[in-house]
C-alpha cells in the first residue's frame, strides 16, 4: 500500500477541506478546519440543548436516541451537520471522501442518515474512546441522499476529543474503517485515510524546511498542515494558540473563485473553523465576510427543555466578537435531511 514520492503524489485525486489538531501544552487542545465547496453553501449554526428526542431515519428501522450533551452545530444547506462541539469539548467533523463506498448487498441493519451521522455523535459520546468503542459495533448502516443540485454525499468523519485524541471514520467499499490514534492530527479530502498517512509519511522524511508542495491538491494540503501544526508555536495560551491554528488553516484554504468542474470537493474555501477544546470556544470565520467570531459554551444553558437556537448566516449576516447572545430561538426544530 505504501508507494513513494511521485508515484503516490499522481495516484491522490485533488481535493479540499483540511483539518488539523494543535496539541499544545497544559492540555491545550484546539482543532482548525476548512470547508471547501463549488458554490456557497447556505450556512447556519445551531445550539441544541440535551434532551433532544431524534431518529436516524424515516424508517422504524433505525436508531432513536436522546442527546446526553448539549452541542454547537454548523448546518450547511440547513438539512445536516457539517461539524459541531460539544459541551464536553468533543469536536466532529465531516470532510469529502470521493472514494466512500456505505452500501453492502442486503444489507438490513438499521439506518441511520448521513445527515445526521456527526449529530449522533456530538449527542452521545464525550470521549474519542466512547465514540470508537460505540461505532465499531457497526450497529447501523448509512444512507446518503444525494445533496441539493444532484452532488453524490460521499464523506468521512473526523472526531477529537478535550485531550487530543483523534479517530477517523470512513466507509471503503461497504465496510467501516476506523483509524484511531492521538497522532491522526491531520485529515483531508481524499485519497482514503491509509494512503493519506502514507503521504505523510513521505513528506516527513523530504523535511518541511527543505521543501513543502504548494498546490491545493488534497496531498499538497496534507504535507503543509502536517509540518506547520507540528512547526508552529505551541502555546498553553488561547490568545496565542487560537490565532496560530488559524493561520495554519489560512495557509491550507484554497483561494475564492477557484474550482474544478465536476468535482464540489475540489474548490473554494467558503468558510474557517477554530475550536478551542481546553476553554470551550467555537470560532467561525466566513470568507467573504473577513470577520471572525466566537461562541462562548460556558456562556450557553444547554439544560433539557431550552429552546433549540440558531444564529443565521445565510443571507450575508456578519458577526464579529462574541456572538453567543446573538442566537434567537428557532422558529421549528431542525430537519435533517433523511432518506430510508
Amino acid at each position: 500500500m505504501l508507494l513513494c514520492g511521485a508515484a503516490l503524489h499522481a495516484a491522490s485525486p485533488a481535493g479540499a477541506c483540511t483539518r488539523a489538531v494543535y496539541l499544545g501544552p497544559d492540555g491545550m487542545t484546539v482543532t482548525g478546519r476548512t470547508m471547501d465547496w463549488a458554490e456557497p453553501i447556505p450556512t447556519s449554526l445551531y445550539l441544541f440543548p440535551r434532551g433532544i428526542e431524534r431518529r436516524g431515519a424515516k424508517s422504524d428501522n433505525t436508531l432513536v436516541w436522546t442527546s446526553k450533551y448539549g452541542s454547537l452545530a454548523v448546518a450547511g444547506y440547513d438539512i445536516g451537520i457539517t461539524e459541531g462541539m460539544n459541551e464536553r469539548g468533543l469536536v466532529a467533523s465531516l470532510l469529502f471522501l470521493p472514494e466512500s463506498v456505505y452500501e453492502r448487498p442486503g444489507d438490513e441493519r438499521p439506518v441511520m442518515g448521513l445527515s445526521i451521522w456527526t449529530q449522533y455523535v456530538l449527542d452521545n459520546f464525550a470521549t474519542v474512546d466512547e465514540t470508537v468503542a460505540e461505532l465499531s459495533k457497526e450497529r447501523f448502516r448509512i444512507d446518503a441522499p444525494d445533496l441539493p443540485g444532484g452532488k453524490q454525499s460521499r464523506l468521512h468523519l473526523a472526531v477529537t476529543d478535550a485531550s487530543g485524541d483523534t479517530a477517523v471514520f470512513e466507509y471503503i467499499d461497504g465496510n467501516l474503517h476506523v483509524y484511531h490514534d492521538r497522532s491522526y492530527r491531520i485529515l483531508t479530502n481524499s485519497p482514503a485515510y491509509a494512503l493519506q498517512l502514507a503521504v505523510g509519511d513521505y513528506w516527513r522524511q523530504v523535511g518541511g524546511l527543505a521543501m513543502l508542495p504548494g498546490t491545493n491538491r488534497s496531498s499538497d494540503r496534507f504535507a503543509r498542515a502536517a509540518f506547520y501544526i507540528e512547526a508552529v508555536e505551541q502555546s498553553a495560551d488561547p490568545a496565542i494558540a487560537v490565532p496560530t491554528v488559524m493561520s495554519v488553516m489560512r495557509n491550507v484554504s484554497v483561494p475564492y473563485g477557484i474550482s474544478t468542474p465536476g468535482m464540489p470537493h475540489i474548490s473554494s474555501t467558503r468558510w474557517r473553523s477554530i475550536c478551542d477544546q481546553k476553554n470551550r470556544v467555537y470560532y467561525f470565520e466566513p470568507t467573504l465576510s473577513m470577520e471572525t467570531f466566537r461562541v462562548n459554551l460556558a456562556d450557553v444553558d444547554f439544560a433539557e427543555g431550552t429552546p433549540e437556537r440558531m444564529l443565521r448566516l445565510d443571507d450575508g449576516q456578519v458577526y464579529s466578537g462574541d456572538a453567543t447572545k446573538r442566537f434567537v430561538t428557532s422558529p421549528k426544530p431542525f430537519a435533517f435531511l433523511l432518506g430510508a
